[in-house]
């Protein structure tokens, strides 16, 4: 089968196509032809190893150090299951599923053997395979911060800084979803993008300090870890919380701290440890039902995976970057 391999790390010409043995499902995996897959903001930092001091040392252990242990990137993709374990009840040859990879990665591939009970579910009937492909790792990190950690309600006043991102357009439909009042903070570029999934204010932030202003919020989402805790945390109302997806030390220092001493809350923490698969089905429920639709920027065939790193490690992609397996 067709994979992206990289053996080394480094910049994005270590990604290479290649021959690769095609993966045979066990009594309780189901095999996935991949149509479909994404680049995150995460895989440019796999592929160069360009990790957070804090991480460098987990990350090194886990995948490798001086190269990588698995050569395959990935961890987000939909498509169709071709073959099923004997033990396997709940999918059938032809169905269509989305789901998420974890730390096994692999998604750059025409195949995937998953587990039964992994993340994976039928993707809506309304999305394209490209659609459904990036409807995990930012709709579920938004969801896992949002919900069970910021306990969002009807009626809360959010801001979410990065509010054209991957996380950022998925956090501004869900807390529209869930009944907020949603002040979205993003570029020039990005303005008509982000009222035009439900942000009642959109604030351009080359031009407007959206510190400098009287509001006070129930949540403040910064997505892209771009914002000061200081100035944040005075915008917040009374058992506010302000969610970090990007954080240092200082952070989860004041996290510690503010959780046992302060009303208003610093809130980090590895969004993924919280994905479960009701998370897939309620995205899956929601988009059919026409409140949720993930953002893609551009899609790539997999022959131009260098090129779609390229891009997104400018860091200006609106909402997802899709990948064509055809």
């Amino acid at each position: 089968m067709k994979a992206i391999v990289f053996k080394r790390y480094g910049e994005p010409e270590v990604l290479q196509i290649e021959e690769i043995k095609k993966p045979v499902p066990k009594n309780n995996e189901v095999l996935i032809r991949i149509f479909a897959t994404s680049v995150t903001a995460e895989d440019p930092k796999m592929r160069g190893f360009n990790h957070p001091p804090l991480l460098k040392l987990p990350v090194g252990l886990m995948f490798g150090f001086k190269k990588p242990k698995n050569p395959v990137l990935g961890i987000e993709f939909s498509g169709t299951i071709e073959a099923i374990g004997k033990e396997v009840k709940k999918y059938k040859i032809g169905d269509e599923v989305f789901g998420y990879t974890g730390l096994s990665f692999g998604a750059y591939a025409e195949y995937k053997c998953m587990p039964e009970n992994g993340l994976i579910h039928y993707i809506p009937e309304n999305l394209s395979f490209e659609e459904s492909a990036c409807m995990v790792n930012g709709p579920l990190s938004a969801l896992a911060y949002m919900k069970k950690k910021g306990n969002i309600k009807q009626g809360d006043k959010i801001l979410i800084y990065g509010a054209s991102g991957s996380v950022g357009t998925a956090a501004v439909q869900l807390a529209k979803y869930f009944g907020a009042h949603v002040t979205g903070v993003c570029s020039t570029k990005n303005i008509e993008l982000v009222s035009s999934i439900g942000a009642d204010i959109v604030i351009d932030y080359t031009c407007q300090d959206f510190t400098q202003t009287e509001e006070k919020y129930d949540l403040l989402f910064d997505t892209v870890g771009k914002t000061s805790m200081k100035e944040c945390l005075k915008l917040l109302r009374p058992k506010g919380r302000y969610l970090l997806t990007e954080f240092g030390f200082s952070h989860i220092l004041a996290s510690i701290f503010t959780s046992l001493f302060k009303s208003k809350k610093v809130i980090v923490a590895s969004s993924n440890f919280y994905w479960k698969i009701e998370d897939l089905e309620l995205f899956r429920e929601i988009a059919e039902k026409g409140y949720f639709k993930p953002v893609i920027d551009k899609t790539f065939p997999l022959e131009r995976i260098i090129e779609a790193h390229k891009y997104v490690e400018l860091g200006h992609k609106a909402g997802n970057v899709a990948i064509s397996i055809k």
